[in-house]
């Protein structure tokens, strides 16, 4: 038997594999995973039902808290470090820092959060996870 055939039992086919790299690229873009070119959410964090543009379910997506934690793991590194940097370099005042790092938190936070979900749902829609 050669070596690039798959040992699968009888009666079962080879899914396709999906390339979750480009899916969440196009998830980062706020686009269908699958196209790339429809609208993944219709509203500040909700996902379609279906891509308009090739049909693609969208419902089964789980993102549940995953993109509230990467959100919050990447603002939060991001973010200690400048408060940092800021605060060795400037020596600003306290409140003057806090008021402008918590404008920034809340800016970066509200800009990323949907990205987050996109990617969420874009790698579960390239491993198949949930129905997808």
């Amino acid at each position: 038997m050669p070596k690039d055939e798959p040992n699968l039992p009888e009666g079962e086919t080879e899914v396709e594999t999906r390339d979750w790299k480009a899916a969440v690229l196009r998830g980062l873009r706020l686009r269908c995973p699958s196209c790339g070119e429809g609208k993944l959410l219709h509203s500040y964090l909700k996902v379609r039902h279906s891509c308009d543009h090739c049909g693609q379910e969208l419902f089964h997506n789980r993102a549940d808290d995953g993109p509230a934690y990467l959100t919050i793991l990447i603002v939060g590194h991001i973010l200690g470090f400048a408060l940092h940097i800021t605060f060795v370099l400037y020596r600003p005042d306290p409140l003057v820092l806090a008021l402008i790092m918590s404008a920034v938190t809340i800016g970066t936070s509200l800009w990323l959060l949907p990205r987050m979900k996109g990617l969420v749902v874009a790698y579960q829609w390239a491993k198949r996870m949930h129905g997808f």
